[in-house]
């Protein structure tokens, strides 16, 4: 693959962040509306992660950006595709970042940890609907009590069979916010 690395400077969450791209990882020109739809659900009092884990976390838009709002919050991003890890680390520096962690894990292979209170996704559709349906369903085995789990899909990507997978696991799901065919998805882990 011939690289073509890009930077762009984004808003998310209150705060420019500086983001590197390349080709190979997804919405390399700007940072997808559907992770800013995403965050914008989440921007809400009520939203104050202490452990907060993002996977398919790409080169890191948003990780980096609750990340940057919440300085007191760990942050940890996976992702399976070396390149994009490369880049979220090199933006993570780029921005000041301190307060993450970013490793190599398909789904939750190397996730050991069973106490995030936060998990968000933007799943990599492409990878299909069994990868999409694992990230989702094993979201609920890291969570503590209380914790949510917040994804973004479109309406013609899957986000109804999605909303039903998360309804069979959690036992509820909520409709977060809609906007342009996407759907923010958010279970909350009861038991």
């Amino acid at each position: 693959m011939e690289h073509n690395e890009q930077n762009f400077n984004f808003t998310l969450l209150g705060n420019e962040l500086n983001f590197t791209t390349d080709n190979g990882v997804f919405s390399k020109r700007r940072v997808d509306f559907g992770s800013c739809v995403l965050l914008a659900a989440l921007d809400q009092p009520a939203f104050q992660p202490r452990k907060l884990l993002d996977v398919g976390c790409g080169y890191g838009p948003l990780g980096l950006a609750v990340a940057k709002k919440f300085p007191q919050a760990q942050v940890d991003m996976v992702d399976v595709n070396e390149l994009a890890l490369s880049l979220a680390t090199k933006n993570a520096a780029a921005n000041q970042i301190k307060n993450v962690n970013i490793w190599s894990s398909d789904q939750y292979q190397t996730v050991t940890a069973k106490d995030y209170d936060a998990i968000i996704t933007n799943p990599p559709i492409r990878a299909g609907k069994e990868v999409v349906h694992g990230i989702l369903s094993q979201a609920k085995d890291h969570l503590v009590v209380g914790g949510t789990l917040t994804a973004v899909l479109q309406k013609k990507q899957g986000a109804p069979s999605a909303k039903k997978k998360l309804e069979e696991v959690f036992g509820n799901c909520q409709v977060l916010k809609k906007d342009k065919g996407y759907f923010i998805l958010q279970s909350i882990k009861e038991v």
